[in-house]
């Protein structure tokens, strides 16, 4: 595809190949180039890390968002030159083998594996002196819409009842009929990292770069995630003055099951809408309340309760809103002119899918952090790469580039 589009847009003959092994020299340097970022800030004292650096200006708002996407890992390492057993299988007895997944991951796809993007976002709003929008949009208490959403949401659970039937025409608004409207801080820079690397490796790849921008000295700081543990330990390991904030959606797909939960639709729909206008108020322990009596009403669920059985939709629900209600302080965060969404990183996540992630594409470890590098630089608002060229053309010294066998 890349030659194929250098010959249509840029009128040059490139072969495959060589543009494979052009991205790989490029990644690689640039992944060399952002490791020595990252070793350069830990090095620093702590006050500087979490100061802004010279010459660089806070922005007003700053968000920073982390998730997880998917792609396929192929590794091949060399065998142990010792003879295999007697009963190993004689498909096995090879060159090389595929470095098999542990014996916890058997139920898995073989070859997927967690690649991790960070997204860092300026962003500019206003305070106001009361939440700018009280009353929830129609959209989060659409009885067609919701449903679809939190399937969308990869939750498993459904309605006993099924979905429900379809909705009928949409009457005309009134003139006066006022909508209850909310509308997000702008997006000012999107700035990105990704990486194959551990949890442990990526919190300091995203708060180099969000020491970098100036992030740290932001008068307004948003940290949102999903309820991933992983997302919540990197926010206390590197980001523990932003403001933590559960993303609103996940929230509403707790909710929406557990309260639909062993009812029928029309039933568990009415208390869907009380919570939801809680959750959105900030006022999540009143929901956690009703939660606690509904169940008492079903039982603890048995070890062996299905997930979608009710007594375990609730209870899963109840332990997701008690660990995040510090982070769902809705009313708050729009009175600050913060994201409640982390729609803007999972968008990110899908942006990187579309290069790494599919059926037939299949990397190697280093391919696979060489090409997360090149993506975020190519999404990221900064032209990392325009940059780059400038450095390595500054550098050049007329001497071919070599590198040491392996």
């Amino acid at each position: 595809m890349a030659d194929e589009d250098l010959r249509v847009l840029a009128e040059l003959d490139v072969g495959d190949k060589q543009i494979r092994r052009l991205c790989k020299a490029i990644g690689d340097e640039r992944v060399a180039e952002r490791d020595a970022a990252v070793s350069a800030y830990q090095a620093k004292p702590l006050t500087e890390r979490k100061g802004v650096p010279e010459g660089v200006t806070a922005p007003a708002v700053a968000a920073v968002g982390v998730d997880g996407g998917r792609l396929q890992i192929f590794e091949r390492v060399p065998r142990e030159p010792a003879a295999p057993a007697a009963s190993e299988p004689e498909e096995a007895i090879q060159d090389d083998v595929v470095v098999p997944e542990p014996a916890s991951a058997a139920k898995k796809p073989l070859h997927w594996r967690e690649d991790k993007v960070g997204l860092l976002l300026t962003m500019t709003s206003d305070r106001q002196a009361t939440d700018p929008c009280p009353e929830i949009p129609a959209s989060f208490v659409n009885p067609y819409w919701i449903p679809e959403l939190a399937k969308q949401m990869g939750q498993r659970a459904r309605s006993p009842a099924g979905d429900p039937p379809d909705p009928p025409p949409a009457a005309a608004p009134k003139e006066d009929e006022a909508q209850a409207e909310w509308e997000s801080p702008e997006v000012v820079t999107k700035h990105l990292v990704a990486t194959r690397r551990p949890w442990a490796q990526f919190g300091p790849m995203v708060a180099a770069l969000a020491w970098s921008l100036g992030f740290f000295g932001a008068e307004r700081r948003a940290f949102l995630g999903d309820g991933a543990d992983t997302n919540w330990t990197l926010w206390r390991n590197h980001f523990s003055a932003f403001v933590p904030i559960l993303d609103f959606i996940h929230a509403l797909t707790y909710v929406f099951h557990s309260a639909l939960a062993g009812r029928p639709f029309a039933e568990g729909w009415q208390v869907y809408q009380r919570w939801i206008r809680w959750v959105w108020a900030g006022e999540v322990e009143q929901v956690i309340a009703e939660l606690t009596m509904r169940q008492a009403e079903l039982g603890t669920p048995a070890a062996d309760a299905k997930a979608t059985s009710p007594a375990q939709l609730v209870s899963r629900a109840l332990g997701y809103l008690q660990n995040h209600k510090d982070r769902m302080r809705y009313a708050d965060y729009r009175r600050e002119g913060l994201p409640i969404v982390s729609s803007y990183v999972e968008s990110a996540v899908n942006q990187f899918n579309d290069r790494v992630k599919g059926t037939e594409k299949f990397w190697r470890e280093a391919g696979a952090e060489e090409m997360l590098q090149l993506r975020a630089d190519y999404l990221s608002d900064d032209e990392p790469l325009t940059q780059f060229w400038q450095r390595r053309q500054a550098a050049e010294s007329g001497q071919p580039r070599y590198h040491m066998a392996v």
